[in-house]
């Protein structure tokens, strides 16, 4: 299948989570690649989740502090990757093969309010992320270090009327991570977590943050 580059990253965010993105996934294509295990036609150039808009970004958020170019600096404005590993850069309107890859949680560097954050959520992946169990807190905490705002936001809220918390994915809250000295329950708040994985009660309005999808 091939497919521009803004059409590759919307079949991959419908039907999976993103384009290939960030450093180990793309040494793990390149190890499938070179032991023949991804089918492709012959075309060495395939589509990688690495755009410029102003600055180079992945596209999924994962951190850009790696660059692997294969002659010089890039002049095009979206990325793929060679057959021997390497990176290069191509004009986003050519039509390339692609590989995406599948996540259970997605960071989104676009900073909202809660109620924002959750709509964006629904509309284009599944909810507002959920955490049930440590070994979910530890996979969420990994995107949250990624974030660009101090705290992500979580599918967690507090209801006035009924006086507990509850996820909006209708999960029941058993597990917790709160940090100490949190401020007394309120309406109008909401849970978000910390780059270390502590979860903290917001104001929704009074804030807008980073946050983490579920799909």
């Amino acid at each position: 299948m091939k497919m521009n580059w803004t059409d590759a990253q919307s079949f991959c965010r419908k039907n999976y989570t993103d384009l290939i993105s960030g450093v180990n996934q793309i040494e793990l294509f390149k190890t499938q690649y070179q032991n023949d295990t991804v089918q492709h036609d012959g075309n060495d150039y395939f589509w990688i989740g690495l755009f410029r808009d102003t600055f180079w970004s992945w596209s999924d958020g994962s951190s850009f502090s790696f660059t692997s170019w294969d002659q010089g600096q890039p002049e095009k404005t979206c990325a793929v990757t060679t057959s021997n590993g390497n990176w290069s850069s191509d004009h986003c309107n050519n039509t390339k093969p692609f590989f995406c890859y599948n996540d259970s949680v997605i960071l989104i560097k676009e900073s909202m309010i809660w109620e924002d954050a959750l709509y964006y959520c629904r509309d284009h992946y599944g909810d507002l992320v959920s955490i049930t169990n440590l070994d979910e807190q530890r996979w969420v905490q990994e995107r949250a270090k990624m974030a660009s705002t101090p705290h992500v936001w979580m599918g967690l809220r507090y209801t006035c009327t009924l006086d507990f918390w509850f996820w909006v994915s209708d999960e029941t809250v058993h597990y917790t991570n709160w940090g100490p000295d949190q401020p007394g329950d309120d309406c109008n708040m909401s849970g978000a977590m910390d780059r270390n994985g502590t979860w903290v009660k917001l104001i929704d309005d009074d804030n807008q943050l980073n946050f983490i999808c579920s799909k």
